[in-house]
């Protein structure tokens, strides 16, 4: 490997850098995008067993906030359990937009290294191009060596930016997919909560 690595030359520095930095985030991501710690299946039901046998207390909101990120936007709905309707709903969109948000953390550093790593291999061709073109003496000889060492580092960069780039970009597309529907669901959980509490749609005013 590092001989590998001594042949594609300093260009590849920044490539092993950005795999590393990928490679962290698709576990950190896999680890905290996992839909039973975001959106608990039996939290609604626990919710709303618990609002229907003894109302709404702040130390049944605190805790419901600390549970999950479905929690917190349960628990921002509850906090308003008193007001009108579209008051609850609205403060469920603004926890539910500051949870989205939250879910997307890191996966723009994911896209932007599945975009940047062909761009550094191809960064690392050049490199190697001008080394190849640099073998060539005036009097119209070649370096084998350094017309060797060129083609390696061409090659090699530009292979460890497509093959950090793939995975790079498949795991950030899945985990953008995921986020989304875990939003749905949260969504979803969220507007039962609402209906539980104000009724149908068709009595809410």
């Amino acid at each position: 490997m590092f001989a590998i690595i001594q042949a594609a030359g300093w260009p590849i520095w920044p490539l092993l850098l950005a795999s590393v930095i990928a490679v962290a985030l698709i576990i950190e991501r896999s680890i905290t995008l996992r839909a039973a710690k975001i959106v608990p299946p039996t939290l609604l039901q626990q919710v709303v067993g618990v609002y229907q046998r003894q109302g709404v207390t702040p130390d049944i909101v605190e805790k419901l906030a600390k549970d999950s990120p479905l929690g917190e936007v349960l628990a921002a709905g509850l906090r308003n359990h008193a007001s009108p309707r579209h008051v609850m709903k609205e403060a469920i969109d603004e926890a539910g937009r500051a949870v989205a948000h939250d879910l997307e953390r890191f996966l723009t550093t994911l896209g932007t290294i599945a975009t940047a790593a062909p761009l550094l291999g191809l960064f690392g061709t050049v490199i190697g191009m001008i080394e190849i073109f640099g073998s060539q003496s005036p009097t119209g000889g070649t370096n084998p060596q350094q017309l060797a060492h060129g083609i390696s580092i061409a090659l090699y960069n530009a292979a460890f930016g497509i093959a950090i780039a793939i995975p790079a970009l498949i795991f950030y597309r899945h985990f953008r997919n995921k986020v989304d529907g875990l939003v749905v669901d949260m969504e979803i959980a969220a507007a039962k909560l609402v209906d539980t509490i104000h009724g149908d749609r068709a009595e809410g005013r």
